[in-house]
């Protein structure tokens, strides 16, 4: 493949993190995930404390037709990006079969065979030992991940893939919450400006906002998501 030619080192006009008109593969994927009740509406308590209108949880993805449209998502995200990586990493645990699939359908329905990696949550001292299985890490590696809360499973990846020799290329997570971490920035923003990286995703809180805009039945959801995000929204992410 031409250099031209690979979809993964075109980037878009616009800035990162605002909206330029949601793309189709952006309200499949919303819809795709109300489907499969990975995404809900009603009352939840996250680890912050704080009591949500809304829940993520990647982990309902959870047979293969779902991996292969997830995975197909994630591609279409590093695309629109533009992001230039040599190979994916996945941190454990969410992160491995999300970069499974985003491998795969990096292959079958864009023609690049990028190799691909994870870590183990114990280093193991026998057998084939080390901290990760999959590719040896190599190169530019790109993280994939489902959210980002505190940062922890980036932060993680990012040290084990500099030790191993490689350079965190970027992360692409599904879903940006665009809430405020300790501070005022989001979780996002505080890798970004830690790690020096760019962080993507399929979709972000505005996308959500966005398509329950155009809903005819989701005024309550809507109007609940904005006051949330009144209230714990992050500097920059949007009106």
């Amino acid at each position: 493949m031409m250099p031209d030619q690979n979809p993964f080192t075109k980037r878009l006009p616009g800035p990162a993190g605002r909206i330029q008109n949601m793309k189709d593969y952006q309200r499949e994927f919303i819809e795709f995930a109300l489907e499969r009740g990975v995404l809900r509406f009603g009352d939840f308590t996250l680890k912050s404390g704080r009591s949500s209108p809304y829940f993520f949880n990647s982990g309902l993805f959870n047979d293969g037709d779902s991996l292969r449209r997830l995975g197909g998502c994630y591609a279409r995200a590093v695309q629109e990006a533009g992001l230039d990586f040599d190979m994916v990493f996945g941190p454990a645990y969410k992160g491995i079969p999300l970069a499974a699939a985003f491998a795969i359908a990096c292959c079958v329905e864009h023609g690049r065979n990028i190799p691909w990696c994870f870590d183990r949550k114990e280093e193991k001292d026998h057998g084939e030992g080390g901290r990760t299985l999959g590719a040896a890490l190599a190169g530019k590696a790109l993280i994939i991940d489902d959210v980002i809360t505190a940062g922890t499973s980036v932060n993680h990846a990012v040290d084990i893939i500099r030790q191993g020799g490689a350079t965190p290329a970027g992360v692409t997570i599904a879903l940006d919450r665009q809430e405020r971490g300790a501070g005022e920035t989001s979780a996002v923003q505080e890798v970004e400006q830690r790690h020096g990286l760019r962080v993507t995703s399929i979709i972000t809180l505005e996308h959500l906002i966005e398509y329950l805009r155009e809903q005819d039945n989701q005024a309550g959801n809507l109007e609940r998501i904005r006051r949330y995000r009144e209230q714990y929204g992050a500097d920059g992410s949007g009106s």
